[in-house]
């Protein structure tokens, strides 16, 4: 008899243009909303208060924009990383139509690159994957690259094709919502006075909370966006794995960093591209994350005089506060032992008049 149970595939199933239909499609629905916050305690605006959202020019509170990151990303985890020790960076990822309750999402993707490593039991896989609503519009466009187990060792490798990847989204590729009304921009409700104009190229923002992760948060979050990598849930096989017990996923952390960076970026309401990302080491459950933050440039909108972007890179970091701003621990840029992420991602931002 056929076996009818999904083992998932390895590295040896993936091939340079194969596409990919993920299952399930997910209707977004207020209780996803909700969770969210509860996991997380996001406090940006936008995502926060449905009349503030219609003020400025939104039809609803759109849904958190690394909550659209994250089911739409869930969706490829059955088919691209069920058998994927480490998830292990994103590039020219971008947020083009917003997501708000209600709306269907699914997602598929195309495999862009193939390459064995060295160890012979491990790949890397590229893949592109587009998450679009129910209107066939698409909500999230981004390229990732992950490890996965082979099946067999022994197996010969496929030919090796790596993509040529852009380290940034340009300024001519930012979606920019329309018609947005900045004139009820609300600075007593977004949660800080800071505009565009007041940040400095160069400037670092240590975001000071820190948030600890605990198992059920980091499982609940996961399964949240129904994310099934056995990495993060079977306590019985990772007891054995490379770090003895289950690993954070890292979409969680770059939730948590996001959630962080509040405190000194509230007003940088919503995020337009992800330029590049890398999980640098991972977190496990009882490890404490706080977050900083550097401007890496700022720009001007030729269409939209009231709203400006900044490009920001903030880091992550594990059991340490961020007061000396950690990353690096040399001149070779060998990273410290404590950071776990490095993100680097377009945000918009209000101007002053």
């Amino acid at each position: 008899m056929e076996n009818k149970t999904n083992s998932g595939n390895f590295f040896e199933d993936f091939y340079v243009g194969q596409e990919l239909k993920h299952s399930t499609p997910r209707t977004i629905s207020s209780g996803d909303v909700s969770l969210f916050i509860g996991l997380l305690g996001s406090r940006f605006v936008l995502h926060s208060s449905k009349e503030f959202a219609k003020k400025i020019g939104f039809r609803d509170a759109p849904i958190d924009d690394i909550l659209t990151f994250n089911m739409v990303f869930g969706k490829t985890v059955p088919d691209i990383s069920l058998n994927s020790p480490a998830n292990l960076g994103y590039a020219q990822c971008k947020f083009i139509e917003p997501v708000y309750v209600g709306d269907t999402i699914k997602t598929t993707s195309k495999v862009l690159g193939v390459k064995e490593n060295s160890n012979k039991k491990t790949g890397i896989v590229w893949v592109n994957s587009i998450g679009k609503n129910q209107k066939n519009e698409t909500v999230l466009d981004y390229i990732r690259w992950v490890m996965v187990n082979k099946r067999d060792e022994a197996s010969s490798p496929p030919k090796i094709s790596i993509p040529d990847l852009k380290d940034e989204v340009s300024l001519s590729n930012l979606i920019i919502p329309k018609k947005l009304n900045m004139s009820k921009y609300n600075f007593d409700e977004s949660g800080s006075k800071y505009y565009w104009d007041d940040y400095k190229i160069g400037e670092k923002i240590d975001h000071i909370d820190g948030m600890t992760i605990e198992e059920a948060d980091h499982m609940t979050a996961t399964r949240l966006y129904q994310n099934t990598a056995k990495v993060h849930f079977n306590e019985h096989t990772e007891k054995e794995g490379r770090l003895g017990r289950r690993i954070v996923y890292g979409g969680h952390v770059i939730s948590l960093v996001r959630m962080l960076s509040f405190n000194g970026l509230s007003n940088a309401f919503k995020i337009l591209a992800i330029n590049n990302g890398k999980h640098v080491s991972p977190s496990v459950a009882g490890n404490t994350i706080y977050a900083w933050s550097e401007i890496l440039d700022k720009k001007e909108l030729k269409d939209n005089k009231d709203l400006g972007v900044l490009r920001l890179k903030s880091v992550g970091v594990k059991d340490s506060p961020c007061n000396d701003f950690p990353l690096y621990k040399n001149d070779d840029k060998e990273y410290n032992d404590n950071i776990v992420l490095e993100i680097d991602y377009w945000v918009l931002i209000p101007k002053k008049k």
